[in-house]
């Protein structure tokens, strides 16, 4: 038999830019092989296009399972808000109890397929071949761990409420607190130990249990929100209420005047922010995972240094934040003194939000003045396929709606009435520098993360480590010398006030984020409270405005904090 002819590819077609010699006969049944074996055939590659198609399997069985798991958790969410909002509006049909029944089903079905990944899936042969080193920063599996701490504390205060009660109280309330703790401790772990994991085996198995923890997680946060907000609620009309209800005996199931009792009871309603956060954070962290199984790191990929929390170099940052840390927490506990008492001093909602309008501007400043600085440095950016990145910007744009939404609300509202009368103009001036803050402070952190982080190591350290990791030639060896001496001049000389310019107002952003997550957090609503808008609007449609963006805005100072924390790093 003729040997078969040989087709010389040019380089050009090829992707590695190499000359490929290949058998004829993998072409088309059509096309027949030359006779003369010396002639070359110059033609597109067409083994690359049509005869490899083991890569382009993999990416649509990735694409495949995606689209299957992002359906399943679809229908779950979907289904769990249908039964949330029936028991909002009926909850005669619908109860609370039959909620919880099916949100137990859910996290059993989670602890299960949780507990089967740590016992089987990750402990196959090549299980786990990379780790996202972006994925699961400190700062993240720090907040999973103090909420989850939280929560776990919460569940115990509900579980000896119940039990106090349990001559009113179904015996669900306390079967599920319990399941829950179980599900918080189970998930911590799992997060704290496997956030980093890029899975390598059982691909669609992994994502649909963690797209099913998403979901349910999702769930959780929002029956969270829905009881956080009908306590609002209840507390807002209160006052309104307690004459027509005086003397009424129809509540049978309240609260002896013990002590333990009331422990349980303020325990209950002080820590249920904290559940509402542990659930937005499991899920980001859970969405990471999502998009790194199956996925193959290159190792020039691997960054190069480990960054550490360091407080050194910085003065005034930490300074102006404690003090704002400090008068906030006073305006806090004096809002919350006159606001709680039967007729609110209108005094005290002058006081609070003009600590946030001397508050606002400062932080709107130092975003500016870093964003100044960051284009002054001309540091290269990270183009580098990054999901935990590109979650955290998607995380911040999407929380930020909810402030954002709010304040214009309130800015018609207040413009079409009496925008010159004092408390008025400060709820205007509020609402504007409200606006002004996110989006300088999300230019800022979007722009840092971005950012290539400044090397601290010397020039041989650089080196050696850039040669262990890959090959190189002569002409990539000397743009690696080149590449470390000028970041080693830069960074010891020029670059060194810039750097602790970032430091300075990154470390003032975090205290000042901490301070404006915790006044919302626990029980100050003056949009709501002041009866503005409300009498504008309309108690109805301002309550699900504010039902919408106060949760939203919640997460979104505690999400800056991680993005402030990872420029302060990477300064």
């Amino acid at each position: 038999k003729p040997k078969p002819a040989l087709t010389l590819s040019p380089a050009s077609s090829h992707p590695g830019g190499r000359l490929e010699l290949f058998p004829a006969r993998c072409k088309n049944r059509s096309a027949s092989a030359p006779h003369d074996t010396s002639t070359i055939h110059y033609e597109k590659f067409w083994l690359y296009r049509h005869c490899s198609s083991v890569q382009q399997g993999d990416r649509q069985a990735q694409k495949a399972g995606q689209l299957f798991s992002g359906l399943l958790a679809m229908n779950v969410v979907f289904l769990g808000s249908a039964f949330v909002s029936s028991m909002i509006f009926n909850h005669v049909a619908i109860t609370l109890a039959d909620v919880w029944i099916l949100l137990s089903i859910l996290k059993v079905l989670c602890l299960c397929w949780i507990i089967y990944y740590l016992l089987g899936t990750s402990r196959q042969p090549h299980a786990v071949l990379y780790r996202d080193s972006h994925a699961g920063p400190m700062w993240i599996r720090g907040s999973v761990l103090l909420f989850g701490i939280f929560s776990i504390l919460l569940n115990t205060f509900h579980i000896g409420y119940s039990a106090v009660l349990i001559q009113c109280k179904s015996r669900v309330e306390i079967v599920f607190p319990s399941i829950e703790i179980l599900f918080i401790c189970t998930q911590a772990f799992f997060l704290w130990h496997h956030s980093k994991d890029c899975i390598q085996v059982q691909h669609n198995f992994t994502r649909c249990g963690l797209m099913l923890t998403i979901a349910t997680n999702l769930l959780l946060w929002l029956l969270s929100v829905t009881n956080d907000t009908i306590h609002m609620e209840i507390e807002s009309q209160l006052r309104e209420v307690e004459q027509r209800f005086a003397g009424n005996e129809t509540v049978s199931c309240t609260c002896p005047n013990t002590t333990i009792c009331k422990v349980f009871q303020k325990g209950y309603i002080l820590l249920y922010p904290f559940n509402t956060e542990f659930c937005l954070v499991c899920c980001s962290v859970l969405y990471v995972m999502w998009k790194n199984v199956g996925r193959r790191i290159s190792h020039h990929h691997v960054p190069h240094i480990k960054h550490k929390f360091k407080l050194q170099g910085v003065v005034f940052g930490p300074l102006l934040g404690v003090i704002a840390v400090i008068i906030g927490i006073c305006v806090f506990m004096m809002y919350q003194i006159q606001a709680t008492s039967s007729v609110p001093d209108r005094q005290v909602f002058v006081m609070f939000y003009s600590y946030y309008v001397v508050l606002l501007p400062l932080m709107s400043m130092g975003a500016v003045v870093g964003t100044i600085i960051h284009a002054l440095e001309k540091k290269e950016l990270d183009t580098v396929k990054n999901p935990t990145r590109s979650l955290d910007v998607i995380l911040l744009m999407g929380a930020a709606l909810g402030q954002i939404g709010m304040s214009y609300f309130s800015i018609v509202a207040l413009v079409a009435t009496d925008p010159r009368e004092l408390l008025n103009s400060l709820i205007l001036s509020y609402s504007v520098l409200l606006i002004l803050q996110t989006i300088t402070q999300n230019v800022f952190i979007i722009d840092g993360l971005h950012r290539q982080p400044l090397v601290e190591e010397t020039k041989g350290e650089q080196i050696h480590e850039a040669c262990d990791q890959r090959r190189m030639s002569m002409l990539e060896l000397g743009q690696e010398i080149r590449r470390a001496s000028l970041s080693y001049i830069h960074s010891y000389s020029h670059l060194s006030w810039k750097r602790r310019a970032l430091r300075e107002i990154s470390f003032f952003l975090v205290l000042c984020n901490i301070i404006l997550w915790v006044i919302p957090t626990f029980g100050a609503h003056p949009v709501f409270e002041n009866g503005l808008e409300k009498s504008f609007y309309g108690y109805s449609t301002w309550f699900a405005i504010v039902n919408f963006g106060l949760p939203l805005g919640v997460f979104y100072r505690m999400h800056s904090v991680g993005g402030l924390l990872e420029v302060y790093v990477t300064a």
